[in-house]
């Protein structure tokens, strides 16, 4: 039978999988620089903490629970902090943000120039009608 302390841990690690599944995502689906800071900042730092969370629950031990909670505290301070400075340096740089107007509306989602009435043979991928790409 599970303790109450196993439930906890188990359900803290499932947790911290699924804040870091859905960092992964973000950082392969966002469309920016911005945004992909924002979800790795965010679920990529609650998926460490949960985690490490597990493991200070898991190993009940006073020297090695104080060393997971001052790298919890550490990485609540420093990841968000690391996205803004990348983000500040991004927007010093002159990087823009991604808007709904950079979308292509013809544009498939897989990328694919067949999809959207352009030629497939077209090294450019220019549009069938001539248009350009975005």
């Amino acid at each position: 039978m599970v303790t109450v302390t196993e439930a906890v841990v188990i359900a803290l690690l499932f947790g911290g999988l699924f804040f870091a599944f859905v960092a992964a995502v973000g950082l392969i689906r966002l469309p920016d620089l911005y945004t992909r800071a924002h979800s790795a900042s965010k679920s990529d730092t609650l998926g460490a903490v949960l985690t490490l969370g597990a493991a200070a629950i898991a190993l009940d031990t006073g020297v090695d629970t104080l060393k997971l909670v001052l790298l919890i505290v550490f990485m609540f301070i420093t990841n968000p902090t690391a996205a803004h400075a990348i983000a500040r340096a991004a927007a010093d740089q002159g990087i823009e943000p991604w808007t709904a107007d950079d979308a292509d509306p013809d544009g498939p989602a897989d990328g694919d120039p067949a999809d959207a009435g352009g030629d497939p043979d077209d090294p450019d991928g220019a549009v069938a009608d001539g248009g350009d790409r975005r």
